[in-house]
């Protein structure tokens, strides 16, 4: 069975609830098992991604259960007409980093990932009325049988694993923020500091939301200093800085392209794999337009492109088909290239500016809201 640092927290909160029951209730109990491999993430510091879809909407149902009374034996959750759709996902954005929450977790995708974890379990963690948009947590999975034949109700500790896993979160997240704070506002003395940490997150094996972040603040600041100049007479010409936009959340699967640079219209997409199936995705979606990839790898231009043809040609066999493609590559930019344009901007004295890019971004990526409880 999966235990991780969180695992210990989760333990801990079934001791204070159930006594010595407590590892009989961690190992009959699904949803546990299931909150156990959601929180892995609980002590990884900032680095993974806060994702509180699947965890709160398990947890506003709870809620909503243990307030409208089935904690009591004389009510029966059977009869109930079910929670409010509105009520619930409203509820889902009150809490802390939920403010920007959508409703797949409530929708399906609880369903489908418990089912993965447990595909030998007939039953699924959140019941709904199409119809009437009316939703359950489903009780079976709130109700333990011990093997001395007791039933316990787990409702009130999965709403306190949820909570001290978010809390966990909250406290790793905020320690990064005040630390990336520090450093923006740090003398020029410790400058080396500040390098080590910004050259920290541009590894190989850095969490590929951070890379992403940081990435992009790193070449924002690199390409604000490039001038065009634009016009439609040579005599009347626009002299502009270009300018390199952010469209979307890292790894968020939304088919999206995760830079745009105006006005050179140029697209840039993130990503951490040589997957040829990745990168031609990526082309096709946007009809073979030109595209900058960002790679997170030390493997040079040449190495990559190379990589990428030859599995290529594995696929696709065709060659016409495979040079198109290849042609839509307007510029690998790997790790030493982020290296180098780094080192010119500190020299630029621009290493604040790329700072406040990261803390900012990464505000934006969880859901960040100095003002949460």
């Amino acid at each position: 069975m999966l235990e991780h640092e969180f695992t210990f927290t989760i333990k801990q909160i079934l001791t204070e609830l159930f006594g010595n029951k407590n590892n009989e209730i961690f190992e009959k109990s699904y949803l546990i098992q299931y909150l156990n491999k959601k929180t892995k993430a609980a002590n990884r510091g900032s680095k993974s991604r806060s994702s509180f879809a699947n965890h709160y909407a398990i947890y506003v149902l709870v809620e909503d259960y243990i307030l409208k009374g089935f904690l009591q034996p004389e009510f029966d959750y059977s009869e109930y007409e079910g929670a409010k759709y509105t009520d619930i996902f409203q509820r889902m954005r009150e809490l802390p980093f939920g403010n920007k929450l959508q409703n797949h977790a409530l929708n399906s995708r609880i369903n489908e990932e418990f089912k993965k974890f447990f595909p030998d379990i007939l039953y699924q963690p959140i019941l709904r009325d199409i119809q009437t948009k009316r939703y359950w947590i489903n009780e079976k999975l709130l109700i333990i049988r011990l093997y001395d034949g007791q039933k316990l109700n787990i409702a009130k500790a999965i709403i306190k694993i949820i909570s001290a896993y978010v809390e966990a979160r909250k406290s790793a997240f905020d320690q990064f923020i005040s630390y990336c704070s520090s450093l923006a506002n740090i003398s020029n003395e410790n400058l080396e500091t500040v390098i080590e940490f910004i050259n920290s997150q541009i590894q190989p094996n850095v969490d590929a939301r951070i890379f992403e972040i940081v990435s992009y603040a790193i070449l924002k600041a690199y390409y604000s200093d490039q001038i065009i100049y634009w016009g439609w007479n040579i005599n009347d010409l626009t002299e502009e800085n270009l300018k390199l936009y952010k469209t979307g959340r890292t790894n968020a699967n939304d088919g999206g392209i995760d830079f745009v640079m105006k006005p050179l219209g140029r697209f840039f997409q993130v990503t951490e794999t040589l997957d040829i199936n990745k990168y031609f995705l990526d082309i096709d979606k946007i009809q073979r337009y030109p595209i900058t990839f960002v790679i997170k790898t030390e493997k040079s231009e040449n190495e990559v492109l190379t990589k990428i043809e030859e599995n290529a040609i594995n696929t696709y066999i065709v060659k016409a088909i495979v040079k198109r493609y290849m042609e839509s590559i307007e510029e690998i930019i790997n790790i030493p290239y982020l290296r180098r344009i780094l080192n010119q901007l500190i020299q630029d004295g621009k290493t604040k500016e790329i700072m406040n890019e990261i803390i900012l971004q990464s505000k934006v990526e969880f859901n960040y809201d100095e003002n949460d409880d």
